[in-house]
């Protein structure tokens, strides 16, 4: 189970009349128990508890449903009962039925809460799942609950719209669900006038069995999209006139709505009764963008790049810089404004940016070191002088850029009301500037000069619609010129040689000018290349999470020769570090992050496991060591022998299983087992494949003799060493 199916799931059991003997094993299902795990509780084979009622799975909760009242003393009997130590318990749950008491035994984090409120702390319990949990997402639901709901209204969307998830209208559908997000924002912020207007909109304008639901939501976008001056004449219904005139190429184009189904009008209705002022665009974007990803749905909500992750790069990025010179500063008002309009001119341009994780952490951190300017120089309530426009973005998929948008809009909002208040927030939130920062394409195929040009060049065109720019249409000029540029993101993972056809294409693209060397980099390689091209115009400075490898074995001499070549060097680095999501499934990524600049620093850092050390010099192996590069070597460059290989079992494969050829052996030959051991390579380790090869010992031929797909094999190979050449 995902995220989103455990809160669909949780929610539903708060919604049920409570049920004492049943809810401990209904609160387990949920989180994804299988049924025969549960029957092994309730019939109390595994149910280690020592407490009369009390519900124990080893490794993982103790549970007690008590007396009313007395949740505070059960949750401390579960506490202080041997069976929790023993059993290795990690959490602790009691509950009547009205109050609803846990701790992470780990952690020590506690919930307190009304039974009817306890999905919205669904995500603490997460790991009961196998879900390694974030801060941000344990903190609120919200997030992964409208993402749930978003999800059932795009399926059934498509269920009764099919044209619209085709290839030539993907666009429309991913903006259709850009403007519903947006309204259901907008309602519950004050931005549209009164209450819950959208949603209740279409409750009362539109029929029931959603004939005519299309109609309405189509009125409510013309209204959106009309100047209040020109709406008679535009002959808009009078019950849309409430709506007020966002602009911002929002609303603009095409005023077409997908039909509605009697159930896709109740999951809008839905969606929108949820509370969307506790929107959080760090965490909604990432979860969003499987929406209209149907590889991506299974993973729905998964994809979240925590915080302190995105600071890694952020923080000695620039955001350090900033706040030591604000820390200089003090209180001496020309040193603040210096740094303020320094800050205006900073350009953050990620160009793999996804739904905006990075580009919404940047803009919201500057934000907060502004306020604070503003604040020792006694202009509280001064307008911001950080634009959006200021935050440039490539993204491959439609939606994600689509949402990337929509999410700095929220963000700057939020910090709007946060830093200024809601009525200064309100006055000049609306119309929205309908010019477009982030593009929709290849980030490897396009101009990063013409998307995020140099200090001092111009743009020549301006987008005209902050939603359907054309791809090869160049971007709009930066509000204040003559900053610094810094780019940052999260490209996409692809082992060297592993990639689509595409993805091969475009490593072919990036490197064949400088090397034909580089077939097994991995995909991420191409964005430092890029950076570094970028950065000898603009003298920029650049920050990527990226593979581990590119900094190890083989590939450093692919790589670090022809960034080095373009006159970068490396400023800062994370060494080796666990990068993690919600996924129950998570590999473990190892990842690094390599800072490199064009203008070499004073300072450059290395960090590890929680501590940063001063470096003299970072070299491309991410240590305190010159740029040296050690180059492979078919050849000894010593007096030792050569060596040809190492342990080389010669087999043709024919000694290689993988598990269901093992599953198969095993079910017809029981005997055989002993022959059968796990086989760990460098693939195996690396890709996390598992594979099993057979292990014969001469006092085991019989025993193989006897199985005709062990003796097929051993002739196989008979036959391939006696033809190779070292037999000869």
């Amino acid at each position: 189970m995902n995220a989103v199916e455990i809160e669909e799931a949780i929610t539903q059991l708060a919604d049920q009349p409570f049920d004492a003997a049943e809810f401990p094993y209904a609160f387990l299902e949920a989180f994804g128990n299988k049924e025969m795990a549960i029957k092994r509780l309730k019939n109390g084979s595994t149910n280690a508890s020592d407490i009369e009622n009390g519900v124990l799975q080893r490794n993982h909760i103790h549970m007690l449903v008590c007396g009313e009242g007395q949740a505070t003393q059960a949750l401390q009997s579960l506490k202080d009962s041997r069976a929790t130590q023993k059993a290795r318990a990690k959490f602790i749950l009691a509950t009547d039925g009205v109050e609803f008491q846990a701790e992470d035994l780990i952690s020590g984090e506690t919930v307190a809460c009304n039974y009817a409120d306890f999905p919205d702390h669904f995500g603490f319990f997460l790991p009961l799942a196998g879900i390694t949990t974030v801060k941000e997402v344990r903190e609120s639901s919200f997030d992964i609950k409208a993402t749930g709901r978003l999800n059932k209204l795009y399926i059934e969307l498509l269920k009764n719209n099919p044209e619209w998830g085709t290839e030539e209208r993907r666009h429309d559908m991913n903006h259709f669900m850009a403007r519903l997000i947006f309204c259901f924002f907008a309602e519950d912020t004050d931005i549209f006038n009164g209450e819950n207007l959208f949603t209740q909109t279409v409750e009362k304008m539109s029929a029931r069995d959603a004939s005519d639901t299309h109609e309405v939501i189509s009125e409510m976008f013309r209204a959106m999209n009309t100047e209040v001056k020109d709406r008679a004449a535009a002959k808009i219904k009078r019950w849309a006139n409430d709506f007020p005139y966002v602009n911002g190429g929002l609303f603009s184009g095409s005023m077409e709505v997908p039909r509605f189904t009697k159930m896709a009008r109740i999951f809008l209705l839905h969606v929108g009764s949820l509370d969307w002022t506790k929107i959080n665009p760090d965490i909604f974007g990432s979860m969003i963008q499987a929406v209209a990803d149907e590889e991506e749905r299974g993973a729905l909500g998964m994809h979240y790049t925590s915080v302190p992750n995105i600071l890694k790069v952020l923080n000695p990025l620039f955001l350090n810089d900033l706040r030591a010179q604000l820390e200089e500063a003090d209180d001496n008002a020309r040193k603040l404004l210096n740094l303020r309009k320094r800050m205006a001119r900073i350009r953050v341009f990620d160009p793999a940016c996804g739904s905006g994780n990075f580009l919404v952490i940047a803009y919201k951190q500057m934000r907060e070191i502004e306020v604070e300017i503003n604040r020792r120089r006694g202009e509280a309530d001064r307008p911001t002088e950080i634009p959006l426009t200021n935050f440039r973005g490539i993204e491959l998929r439609d939606f994600s850029a689509e949402i990337a948008r929509l999410a700095l809009i929220i963000a700057e909002y939020q910090c709007d009301v946060l830093y200024r208040g809601q009525k200064l927030a309100l006055a000049e939130f609306l119309p929205l500037d309908a010019r477009n920062w982030i593009t929709q394409g290849n980030a490897l195929r396009l101009n990063w000069f013409s998307i995020c040009p140099p200090t001092g060049t111009a743009v020549k065109l301006q987008g005209d619609d902050l939603f359907s720019t054309p791809l090869e249409q160049i971007q709009i000029d930066f509000e204040n010129e003559g900053g610094e540029t810094y780019i940052c993101g999260n490209p996409q993972y692809f082992v060297g040689g592993y990639g689509t056809q595409s993805q091969q294409d475009d490593m072919d693209f990036i490197f064949s000018p400088y090397t034909n060397n580089y077939k097994d980099l991995d995909y991420v390689s191409c964005w430092y290349v890029k950076a570094a091209q970028y950065g000898e115009a603009t003298k920029s400075s650049c920050a990527f999470v990226a593979t581990k490898s590119i900094c190890q074995g083989e590939q450093v001499a692919m790589l670090w020769p022809v960034i080095f070549n373009l006159g970068v060097t490396i400023q800062f680095a994370h060494r080796p570090f666990h990068w993690s999501n919600l996924a129950a499934s998570n590999a473990g990524v190892t990842c690094i992050i390599v800072g490199i600049s064009h203008a070499d620093s004073s300072q450059k850092l290395i960090f590890e496991d929680g501590t940063s050390k001063i470096a003299k010099n970072i070299g491309p192996y991410l240590l305190d060591i010159p740029d040296i590069i050690i180059e492979k070597s078919s050849a000894p460059i010593h007096s030792l022998p050569k060596m040809d290989y190492g342990n080389k079992p010669t087999d043709g494969g024919n000694l290689i299983l993988d598990k269901g050829e093992v599953e198969n052996l095993i079910k017809k030959y029981p005997r055989c087992k002993r022959l059968i051991k796990k086989y760990v390579g460098s693939q195996e380790l690396i890709r996390s494949v598992i594979r099993y090869c057979l292990w014969i010992e001469d006092e085991d031929l019989p025993l193989a003799n006897e199985v005709p797909e062990i003796k097929k094999r051993l002739q196989n190979i008979r036959k391939l060493r006696k033809e190779s050449k070292g037999s000869q």
